[in-house]
């Protein structure tokens, strides 16, 4: 009986020995084909939101309308539709004679009536969506003609402070085009969230969206006592006198917290200078506290321009602009979509978690 064991216990470890061999080769593989790969893989979808909201428009009066109200209610749009147009094309008409410079123009750009482009961006710990909405951008920027403009529907906690200070350099890029850009939060845009959210021209906010958060946290546990209970030793060797300030599993210095304390200062005082170069007329010293407000009292403070929805503020362009979604899908491998799903599940669980031990103001 020990020697079956022994022998299937060597088979097991043959096969390990195997898969795991082909795994490294094929993570090799790839991982070379990804370094080949300069720009990443994906595609852009252009949604016609006008189109879209109108074809289920449609949908509903076809539904609920009589036969007689619904063929009325199309000859009324059609009426409007032409009337619309011609009045757009008495104002173009007025524009070329008053502007001799626009013959110079594409007779395409000329006839067009003013677009906004619709980004949106998720935010995690991250900022992992930036590489998708960096491709969005630069196909923006080639799009686009003079008077358009993009709307970022931004949600985001905030993260890693490198990866939003890519992200709002990103923004960033929209204005130095000369193009307006108008971000609205429906959600949350805290910490980084928020850092993107000041690049733009225009905040707007939904009421209770959560704004602020104008700070810097980082935490960590330490098993040094645990390991030291386990006569376990660990050793850390470092060259430089900051080179490692906190450590899990030795044991930290007060020189080395204070350090650390002095490096989250210094990105604090980054952060805020950052934020009043894009909104100066901030009162910092009241709202950089790490605290978060609701979309009404942040408006009250200033941290947003206007109170509404990305719904009410796409409709409200819709009058006189054409509204495109912008979204460019990176082609992932399954292995890697899997991965990202599933870290991305805990990480919202954790959130989950954390804010129900720590927070008091949640609806039950």
């Amino acid at each position: 009986m020990l020697e079956f064991f022994a022998e299937y216990g060597l088979f097991l470890l043959k096969t390990a020995t195997i898969v795991i061999g082909i795994i490294v080769v094929l993570a090799m593989i790839i991982n070379a084909s990804h370094r080949q790969q300069a720009v990443p893989r994906g595609d852009i979808k252009v949604t016609n939101l006008g189109e879209t909201i109108k074809d289920r428009s449609q949908a509903i009066k076809n539904e609920v309308l009589s036969k007689h109200e619904y063929k009325h209610a199309l000859k009324q749009e059609k009426e409007q539709e032409k009337a619309k147009d011609k009045e757009e094309k008495q104002k173009l008409k007025a524009l070329k004679k008053s502007d001799k410079s626009s013959a110079e123009e594409s007779s395409d750009e000329q006839d067009a009536k003013p677009r906004v482009y619709v980004i949106d961006f998720d935010g995690d710990i991250e900022a992992s969506e930036v590489e998708s909405m960096r491709e969005e951008i630069t196909t923006i920027l080639d799009a686009a003609n003079k008077g358009d403009e993009v709307m970022v529907r931004l949600k985001s906690p905030g993260g890693m402070v490198h990866s939003y200070g890519l992200a709002a350099s990103q923004l960033q890029r929209i204005r130095d085009a000369g193009y307006k850009l108008t971000i609205v939060v429906d959600e949350v845009a805290a910490s980084g969230g928020y850092m993107m959210a000041c690049v733009a021209d225009t905040i707007t906010a939904a009421p209770f969206a959560v704004i602020g958060s104008i700070g810097v946290v980082a935490e960590l546990p330490n098993f040094h006592r645990l390991l030291k209970k386990a006569n376990v030793d660990y050793e850390q060797h470092t060259a430089g006198d900051y080179k490692r300030t906190l450590t899990m599993f030795g044991e930290n210095t007060s020189h080395g917290r204070d350090k650390f304390k002095e490096d989250l200062e210094d990105t604090h005082q980054l952060f805020k200078s950052f934020i009043n170069q894009n909104r100066p007329e901030l009162d910092l010293e009241k709202v950089a506290t790490g605290e978060h407000w609701y979309g009404t009292k942040a408006k009250e403070l200033g941290l947003v321009d206007e109170l509404g929805t990305s719904d009410d503020w796409i409709m409200k362009a819709l009058k006189d602009k054409d509204v495109y979604a912008i979204k460019f899908s990176i082609k992932k491998p399954i292995s890697e979509r899997l991965s990202i799903s599933l870290s991305r599940g805990a990480e919202k669980l954790l959130t989950r978690l954390v804010h129900r031990s720590s927070r008091q103001d949640l609806f039950k």
